[in-house]
């Protein structure tokens, strides 16, 4: 086993937690970030992932990533990264698999709908708000809202993608409760989760668009770097047909994007003569990354992704319809409260806005198909299109 590396981020070093859990001690052998990622996995937030969309709007097929079988992927790659580079695995997992709770309904297709309907208020952030959910809207203890989360976890959470120097109003918030130094880099931890979820997605997405018939083996080859793997993988497997190929140069991907990452981020720890986790927050610059040229590759990748599957004219069919529902939702919550749920309408404020940013909340937590089921019972019928 791989021994912590001294600028790992060590539980017994943690910043504590907003609400002290002194008097009752540490239950069980857990330490402070294994027990954040337990609570993260028997939250509320984290189950609504299973119905939420990671590309394709509430997939007919069982075959398809939800945001959260591509949480749990994430995961995985971001463990692998942190054991081999003496990270805090514990720490690496919760940010992997917190760091989608923030998703609304029909993925970025609803964040744009709500983002457009609280412009008035501040806005809306899928970031944001998923410090929101863990520190405020979850409520599974008696004594505080929230899930109680470790420093370093929430700061993972607000941050793993840079510093944040123009926060939303959900991220000022938290920070106002409990500062976490939101112009700093973060811990490498948090660093690395961001980036084993470019590479799961990047790679994913594309066995999920060849499944739906979205993408073609032609067009994706026509990207240099997976036209090069494809051809390594052909040249070990000459007896079988190309679609038995898929799936291993698709690991095959994974696999070289993790070992530049690996490889390149101990470099940059090496050459910055970084030795303490402070350190790293003081570096900077974002210590973990691929090197230049895998930067480039992935680059690359994405624009074509862009350009061939996330814009593909029946996803942005699907991606209008999406933002219908949610849109729709909001404006009849917003003209007539009492149609919320018991619960919402008892916390509803009294002023703006508090009453936006709350029936915002709601439509949040929403997964796709109860978004869906409430728009036909608060709004009426809608059409949707075909598959969605």
């Amino acid at each position: 086993m791989t021994l912590p590396a001294r600028y790992a981020s060590h539980p017994a070093a943690s910043r504590g937690r907003l609400h002290p859990e002194t008097e009752r001690g540490e239950r069980g052998p857990r330490d402070a970030f294994q027990r954040d990622r337990d609570r993260i996995i028997h939250s509320i937030s984290f189950r609504r992932l299973r119905h939420k969309t990671q590309v394709f709007m509430a997939p007919d097929g069982d075959h398809f990533r939800v945001r959260l079988t591509h949480s749990l992927e994430v995961a995985q790659i971001g463990r692998t990264v942190a054991r081999t580079l003496g990270l805090n695995e514990d720490l690496t997992e919760a940010l992997c698999l917190a760091h989608d709770i923030g998703h609304p309904p029909f993925g970025h297709a609803g964040e744009d709908a709500l983002k457009a309907a609280l412009a008035g208020a501040g806005g809306f952030d899928h970031n944001g708000h998923t410090l929101r959910a863990l520190t405020r809207l979850e409520c599974p203890y008696p004594r505080w809202p929230g899930l109680n989360l470790s420093w370093e976890t929430l700061e993972g959470l607000a941050k793993h993608n840079g510093p944040v120097t123009r926060p939303g109003w959900a991220l000022s918030q938290a920070d106002a409760a409990f500062a976490l130094d939101l112009t700093r880099w973060p811990s490498l931890e948090a660093q690395v989760a961001a980036i084993s979820d470019d590479i799961a997605y990047d790679n994913h997405d594309i066995d999920d668009g060849l499944r739906a018939g979205l993408l073609s083996l032609d067009q994706i080859l026509s990207v240099p770097m997976v036209a090069r793997g494809f051809d390594a993988v052909r040249a070990r497997y000459r007896d079988l047909p190309e679609s038995a190929l898929l799936g291993e140069m698709v690991r095959s991907q994974i696999g070289a994007m993790v070992n530049d990452l690996i490889a390149e981020t101990a470099r940059r720890i090496d050459a910055a003569g970084i030795d303490t986790a402070d350190d790293v927050r003081a570096a900077g610059a974002c210590l973990a990354g691929f090197s230049e040229r895998m930067r480039d590759e992935e680059r690359e990748l994405k624009r074509f992704m862009y350009a061939n599957l996330y814009h593909h004219p029946r996803q942005i069919e699907a991606a209008q319809a999406a933002g219908a529902v949610v849109a729709g939702l909001f404006a009849a919550y917003a003209a007539d409260p009492q149609a919320l749920p018991a619960p919402w309408r008892a916390g509803m404020p009294d002023d703006e806005p508090g009453r936006s940013r709350h029936i915002a909340d709601f439509i949040a937590g929403m997964t796709d198909r109860y978004a869906v089921t409430r728009y036909r019972e608060v709004v009426g019928p809608i059409d949707l299109p075909e598959g969605f």
